[in-house]
């Protein structure tokens, strides 16, 4: 009766540490979740007619037009606005692929941002770092108090 009593106790212990290991994997969680739903990227085009902010997810949170983007045409507009999505959404991506690294990648080995830099450099066409984007790592952005209107737009950047 006590080897398997001793078998038992070994078992329980086993499994304790199992929930140890687990819970440690698992601490940075909330952190994580919370930086993600703090990501923020603006992407300007390269005229600084079309500005384009996005959050968590990917999610569009803004769209500002200087003057200069009335004149643009229909398609040229168009075109500057896809464009400029692109890379917020995009840099939102990146921001939130280092959040999981920052709290999984070295528990599972997996590098999250490379990976999301190489399919962004894939579809885009171009090198992964060559983005026209600012990112705002846990939300903060630049002095909201900086009302500098010098270059005739009254959009921040």
């Amino acid at each position: 009766m006590s080897s398997q009593m001793d078998q038992m106790i070994a078992e329980f212990d086993r499994f304790r540490s199992r929930i140890r290991q687990a819970e440690a994997r698992f601490e940075g969680v909330e952190e994580m979740t919370e930086r993600i739903s703090q990501v923020r990227s603006v992407a300007t085009s390269p005229d600084r007619n079309v500005t384009v902010t996005a959050g968590a997810n990917g999610t569009v949170t803004g769209i500002e037009l200087a003057q200069g983007a009335m004149s643009l045409g229909p398609a040229e507009l168009s075109a500057t606005l896809m464009d400029t999505l692109r890379q917020a959404v995009a840099g939102a991506v990146r921001q939130q692929a280092e959040a999981v690294d920052d709290a999984f990648g070295d528990a599972f080995g997996i590098n999250t941002s490379d990976q999301v830099r190489q399919a962004q450099a894939e579809a885009f066409g171009g090198p992964a770092d060559d983005r026209r984007t600012e990112e705002f790592p846990h939300g903060r952005a630049s002095d909201p108090s900086d009302d500098d209107f010098d270059e005739d737009t009254i959009y921040r950047r």
